[in-house]
């Protein structure tokens, strides 16, 4: 059994993982790099595999760093099947439309300003556009079920529940070679909205996610409560309440809990908008694969209520719409994408209220430190935003209980059930993997760093200490750790 990946490997984004199983050539995941400008050059770059040799592509789940660079693979030349689950397949035709569109539109505004400039020659075109995305759209298979095993170019493939967002699926992959498991992203046991993921069984090898893997959460219970003060603080400073959300997962746990806490009279009846046209189309997913929620939320949907909608909720569907949000006078809650504020419609937000006092942030999503709402959290007292330097005046509050991806005690409890597999670590800072070897290494398991664009032997001897030659530590960990989580 041999990996080579492309994504994810020494950083939290970009997940692409080449396996090599039974002399069979699978590709789990194909996800878009997010962050810097360097990490968007990466997505640019080619790639240094036979992509119409592929066997097969299977999907962990619908995140864009997960799913984003589909359309690169067929605009390759791949024809062959995207396999995924149900749900997945259908936020994947979201996730990869809202993608496209910004991209356009992105590239269009930028032409404007170069034009003016005498520079268009050096503005990048998108990477891929809609017509892109509707022929990897027809190559989906949504054949995965939880707990069934599926035949994937001559390898056993069973989905199970891995508790992260709608959908998502850790694999346990069986081929003449052994048996691996791919983690995708694990969930948070106390997910406010997914239920556990399932346990295990035993394996020869497992790959897994380690975004928080030198860290624990904030109880649930905490989390709320901190959420509901930061609430009430910004409330009475009168200004904008600023919520970057993922459209996914993220977007649908904040308006649940808005809605606790408003019917509750914990905090003020203020207006809610979501202004974020894929959290909208993402959220009606929610009502069809309920099954998956915990079960207040489960149990509501099956009763017709709807446990996203807040009373004073206002959906915002135009770009025309959200600017006059900026004549709206009080307080407001505006949720907008994305995130990590490297795009969508909260910059233009940031723009118009980060300068001011009354204004509020809370950061409910895990920041990359060079993104820009890394940026933001750990303090810069002034920030680039679309073009203008902006000073940061506003409250900012960063509570990091509701991640949707597994802490280090989840990780454990996950592993506990595995027997004693060889375990590579994938989607984690550096720092953060280093430090997982020694607890791993703890419990019996050894623990290995999985090298960028290296291949690796998944039942080989692995690396001394886990790192692999040339990985150099510089302290991103500590930045990583301060700023919430995703």
């Amino acid at each position: 059994m041999h990996m080579k990946s492309y994504g994810a490997a020494l950083t939290v984004t970009g997940s692409m993982h080449l396996l090599t199983l039974g002399g069979r050539q699978l590709l789990v995941d194909c996800g878009l790099f997010q962050g810097n400008d360097e990490m968007d050059a990466r997505n640019r770059e080619s790639f240094d595999f036979d992509v119409k040799g592929l066997d097969g592509v299977i999907l962990t789940h619908a995140h864009l760093d997960h799913v984003g660079r589909l359309p690169l693979l067929v605009r390759g030349g791949y024809r062959g099947p995207v396999h995924c689950t149900p749900p997945t397949a259908a936020l994947v035709e979201t996730v990869l439309l809202d993608s496209a569109r910004l991209q356009e539109d992105g590239y269009r505004m930028d032409l404007r300003h170069a034009r003016r400039q005498g520079r268009e020659s050096e503005v990048l075109p998108p990477l891929y556009e809609e017509a892109d995305v509707h022929r990897t759209l027809a190559l989906l298979r949504p054949d995965l079920a939880f707990g069934d095993t599926t035949t994937v170019a001559g390898v056993k493939v069973t989905p199970q529940r891995a508790g992260h967002i709608l959908g998502s699926a850790y694999l346990l992959l069986d081929s003449a070679d052994g048996r691996l498991l791919m983690s995708g992203d694990l969930g948070n046991r106390e997910s406010g909205l997914q239920i556990d993921f399932t346990p295990p069984p035993e394996v020869d090898a497992v790959v897994i996610e380690t975004t928080y893997a030198n860290r624990t959460h904030r109880p649930w219970n905490d989390t709320l409560l901190e959420f509901r003060d930061a609430l009430r603080s910004a409330v009475r400073e009168g200004g904008k309440i600023l919520i970057p959300t993922f459209a996914i997962e993220r977007a649908q746990v904040i308006l649940y809990t808005l809605k606790q806490l408003m019917d509750a009279g914990e905090v003020p009846r203020v207006p809610v908008f979501l202004d974020s046209p894929m959290a909208t189309r993402a959220t009606n997913e929610y009502f069809e694969f309920g099954d998956e929620l915990i079960p207040p939320v489960r149990d509501a949907l099956r009763a017709g209520e709807d446990p996203f909608r807040p009373s004073t909720l206002h959906v915002v569907p135009t770009s025309a719409e959200s600017q006059r949000l900026n004549r709206y006078d009080g307080p407001a809650i505006i949720m907008a994408g994305n995130g990590m504020m490297t795009g969508g419609r909260i910059q233009h937000h940031l723009k118009h209220h980060l300068w001011k006092p009354s204004t509020s942030l809370i950061s409910v999503s895990y920041q990359s430190p060079s993104s820009l709402g890394g940026r933001i959290v750990t303090g810069a007292d002034h920030v680039r935003i679309m073009g203008e330097e902006i000073a940061v005046q506003a409250h900012v509050h960063t509570i990091g209980g509701f991640s949707a991806h597994a802490d280090q005690d989840d990780l454990l409890a996950f592993l506990g059930t595995t027997g004693r597999p060889h375990v590579w670590l994938v989607h984690g800072e550096p720092e953060v993997m280093d430090a997982f070897v020694p607890v791993l290494d703890a419990r019996g398991l050894k623990g290995d760093l999985v090298p960028d664009r290296q291949d690796v032997d998944l039942l080989g001897s692995g690396f001394p200490q886990g790192r692999p030659p040339g990985v150099v530590l510089d302290g991103v960990a500590d930045a990583a750790r301060a700023v919430g989580g995703e």
